[in-house]
């Protein structure tokens, strides 16, 4: 069910945007200073290609352990992108959504770009996994939250 819905997804405007986002993350690592951003822009830019069957989710969340970009760093790093670039990929995937939602069948697609307008606002610190692997991920964290409730 993913590919099909990849493909209708790539066809009917995935490309567009996930076009988008290389084109930041290439403006990104001209720039050199924006090395970081544009490794996040070419990740979710090929997330952006083909959504269907993957998730992002937090590295913290993923991994159990903080890291650069999910500290203060990946904070200050997320106010700068949405400031620069963020808002702008933010507006192309809403747009993208209202015209995906015109049509009854579009609105699986709708929901996707609404999703990843969410994650265009704030990418540092995420990363792209498969949907089986982030539900573990927040089965484990769940567990974990509970155990502390649970005073174990």
């Amino acid at each position: 069910m993913s590919l099909i819905g990849n493909v209708i997804w790539f066809v009917l405007g995935g490309v567009i945007m996930g076009l988008a986002w290389w084109l930041v993350g290439i403006v990104a690592f001209i720039s050199i200073i924006g090395i970081p951003w544009g490794r996040a822009c070419f990740m979710l830019g090929s997330f952006s290609f083909f959504p269907f069957g993957k998730e992002a989710i937090s590295r913290d969340d993923l991994t159990g352990r903080e890291d650069l970009g999910t500290g203060v760093l990946g904070v200050i790093g997320n106010i700068i992108w949405f400031l620069v670039a963020g808002i702008w990929l933010a507006i192309g995937h809403v747009t993208s959504a209202i015209a995906c939602a015109l049509t009854i069948i579009g609105i699986p697609l709708a929901i996707q770009h609404l999703k990843l307008a969410g994650i265009a606002l704030f990418p540092i610190g995420k990363t792209v996994v498969p949907k089986e692997v982030a539900r573990l991920a927040h089965e484990e964290n769940a567990r974990a939250e509970l155990d502390e409730w649970r005073g174990n």
